[in-house]
């Protein structure tokens, strides 16, 4: 007996009890799914810094470097967008070809299945560079080796399904695609009505046990070309042929698309994106039971497993592709500025033009940071469920803002579509992004926070396990132990969080980081501050929380930004701290200070219990919202970054996939090369007062070398500030009869006047 627990703990236990929401089985399931890491360090109130700078650095194998150097090269020369789109509405078959020869969709299978066994950091160093140079081939070479048939049986699929898909898959004799999203059931996946009835039929000659499956999916990458389709359904068993249970819950098979009953589609076209993308069928499909993943033990898990596979998923390919968005945003954006004049000077001399190119910039800084850290915890084995979740949200929104920056400073230059816009076809696919895998507004308004205050939290899960126990007893001693180390922790983190906001985090311990250690300390402020109000809302609002949608999306919020910033910092210590880099540091710090002060703000202004938000107010917020934002100096220098070829510019923008050919935007490399090594050459001609290069050299001011050196930058500048034209009748077909839109126009002209 206890005296704690049966005169102190039982009460609250009843209590918590009776409040503590039912939780359905796919919630409980995708709570269980992946890992927690950095985030649940971020959620005790206090980091441990000296663990993030010992997590080590993602880096390349020879061999992976070796193929992004060889096959990705060569594939990246093989696409052009603007035929893919406008011409064929498809890769050609010679791209097909060699990205199945060259296993692109083989990259995470195994060397012992035919697969390149290669790590999710050159996975995602693959699909950043090959989304520099098309975003419908980085999206079919991402989906394969993303939440699918390969990855689900990778990790869940019996040794004899793995022998008989996975060479196949490796080498390209099969394209996967994965049918989750149905009709009725977009985000909420479970409501999806597709089923799969357990029962008896035959089966290649011979009667087996298996499913007859019923269903419909839509906007299914992949899905107009594949020839295995990885299903989800929700499984029955009317006659109790495996078990007990009738309804056995959400499962995953694979699904042969030659088997009768199954129906392909037509495609969909999405954002004008022309990536093989559609919807399918299934009506009375039979398949045997080992064609589950994992066979029939597995029956009922397929929640978990779509979960456990989507943190890595989620993690990687569109972070990856987000990344890249942003670095090629503003490497693109600061070359055009830099040559670009209007009113006689550079456009990238306005602070109209600097503010959001120096947003683009610190943009890029710090998605790739935030890329590099989470693919170096998932190169260790760990699938950090919440941190994915952060990623795609905020990688696919700071993606759009990043190129909506970028198109707003090339104004009519990114406009005008035709083969020399290298900007327009990544402004239409923004809106893929961030819907697909899990909508946005879903995202930061139920899961970020909404999950990660119960996986990363260091005593929330277990304390609900406790509660929610069959055995009484059992639950209550489970439950005593984990609650008054929770209150411990919370009494601990007030008193830190009350003693960093007032001094304004000073005294927050820090590494010895040089000019970062502020950062820290800052945000050892901010984590306290974070903890100890989530403890108090949870307190207060109890279940009722996950019904708070805007509550729960500011602390999302924050806990996004507690875990960016981390990364940002990772990422200038990790590169040995460069002085050039750290405007684009200071930029993102400054940004993400402002809104962790005013995420809490709006927390307090909003807390039901308002003598709860008093108290809190006081103790992390005593002078209210004091963060401005990065200071004009911050600005000017990290716009800087991108305007003048630099170790910094290329350390911001590595590994864009780059062709020499006549492009847009090797025009713009070469225009950008040129000018900024005439520079000295022009600023003799206007101190002379001179804008003709002939005249200067005629007056002594410059050399004959010069000045054709000026021209030929000038005329490079001229071909990148051109835009695409088309005769009418090469973009309608009405025009062709005529040949001439004049004419055409006169002679439906005489036709009215004759009727």
């Amino acid at each position: 007996m206890s005296f704690r627990r049966d005169t102190l703990t039982k009460p609250i236990f009843s209590w918590a009890r009776g409040v503590l929401p039912a939780m359905s089985d796919t919630e409980r399931e995708a709570l269980e799914a992946g890992d927690v890491w950095w985030d649940a360090d971020l959620f005790t109130g206090n980091p441990d810094w000296s663990k993030l700078l010992k997590v080590p650095q993602a880096t390349l194998t020879e061999e992976e470097r070796a193929f992004l150097n060889g096959p990705v090269d060569e594939l990246c020369a093989m696409l052009d967008e603007w035929k893919i789109f406008w011409e064929w509405r498809d890769l050609p078959p010679d791209v097909w070809h060699f990205v199945k020869r060259e296993k692109f969709f083989g990259m995470i299978i195994p060397k012992e299945f035919g697969g390149l066994g290669f790590s999710p950091y050159a996975h995602s160093e693959v699909v950043r560079k090959i989304s520099t140079r098309s975003i419908a081939a980085a999206v079919t070479v991402m989906v394969p080796n993303s939440l699918g048939p390969g990855e689900l049986l990778m990790h869940f699929g019996t040794k004899e399904q793995q022998q008989r898909w996975l060479p196949r898959l490796a080498d390209g004799r099969d394209i996967p695609c994965f049918g989750l999203t149905s009709p009725e059931a977009g985000s909420d996946a479970a409501s999806m009505v597709d089923t799969g009835i357990i029962c008896k039929d035959t089966f290649e000659g011979q009667e087996v046990l298996g499913l007859k499956l019923n269903w419909h999916k839509r906007y299914i990458t992949l899905g107009p070309v594949a020839t295995l389709l990885g299903l989800a359904f929700k499984a029955y068993d009317p006659d109790h042929l495996v078990g007990d249970q009738e309804e056995l819950g959400i499962s995953v098979a694979l699904i042969p698309t030659n088997l009768p009953g199954v129906e392909i589609g037509k495609r969909h076209l999405p954002s004008m994106q022309v990536f093989q993308n559609g919807p399918n069928w299934g009506r009375d499909v039979f398949i045997p039971l080992d064609y589950v993943i994992g066979g029939q033990a597995r029956l009922g898990q397929g929640w978990k497993m779509l979960m456990t596979a989507l943190a890595a998923g989620r993690g990687i390919s569109l972070p990856s592709l987000s990344a890249a968005g942003a670095a090629y945003a503003a490497r693109t954006t600061g070359a055009y500025a830099r040559i670009r004049e209007q009113f006689g000077i550079s456009i990238s001399k306005f602070e109209g033009v600097e503010e959001p190119l120096a947003r683009i910039v610190a943009t890029a800084y710090q998605l790739d940071a935030a890329r590099r850290l989470t693919c170096a915890a998932l190169n260790t084995g760990i699938h950090p469920a919440v941190i994915s979740g952060i990623m795609k949200l905020h990688a696919t929104e700071r993606m759009r803002t990043a190129v909506d920056d970028a198109m707003d400073i090339h104004g009519g230059k990114a406009v005008i579509d035709g083969p020399q816009n290298y900007l327009g076809n990544l402004h239409r696919a923004v809106p893929v992004g961030i819907t697909v895998e899990g909508a946005n507004i879903l995202t930061r308004n139920l899961i970020v926070f909404g999950q990660g205050a119960i996986r990363a939290h260091p005593y929330l899960l277990d304390e609900m396990n406790a509660l929610a126990d069959a055995d009484r007893e059992r639950g209550l001693t489970a439950f005593d132990k984990v609650f008054w180390k929770h209150v411990g922790h919370s009494f601990e983190t007030l008193l830190r969080a009350f003693g960093r906001s007032w001094s304004f985090g000073v005294f927050a311990l820090a590494p010895d980081a040089g000019d970062a250690r502020p950062f820290y300390r800052q945000l050892s402020r901010y984590s306290a501050a974070f903890a100890l109000c989530a403890d108090m809302a949870l307190l207060t609002l109890g279940g009722a929380l996950k019904r708070k949608e805007m509550l729960s999306a500011r602390f999302g919020d924050i806990l996004s930004e507690l875990y960016l910033l981390s990364a940002a910092l990772k990422r200038w210590q990790d590169e040995g701290r460069q002085k050039e880099d750290f405007a684009a540091l200071e930029w993102c710090m400054a940004t993400g200070f402002r809104t962790i002060e005013n995420r809490l703000a709006e927390i307090l202004a909003n807390l039901p219990n308002r003598f709860v938000a008093g108290i809190l107010k006081f103790v992390v917020q005593p002078f209210g919202a004091r963060v401005l934002g990065p200071s004009d100096r911050v600005v000017h220098q990290c716009a800087s970054l991108v305007l003048e070829p630099s170790a910094a510019r290329d350390r911001l923008t590595p590994d864009l996939a780059y062709v020499d050919d006549d492009g847009g935007f090797a025009r713009l490399e070469r225009a950008f090369n040129l000018i900024a090594g005439t520079d000295a050459i022009a600023r003799r001609m206007r101190a002379a007062h001179l804008s003709d290069w002939k005249d200067a050299v005629a007056k002594g001011v410059i050399t004959q070398a010069e000045g054709e050196q000026l021209a030929a930058a000038r005329e490079a500048v001229t071909k990148v500030i051109e835009v695409d034209d088309f005769a009418p009748e090469a973009l309608s077909p009405i025009y062709k009869k005529t040949g001439d839109v004049h004419q055409f126009f006169q002679e439906l002209g005489e036709q009215r006047a004759a009727s």
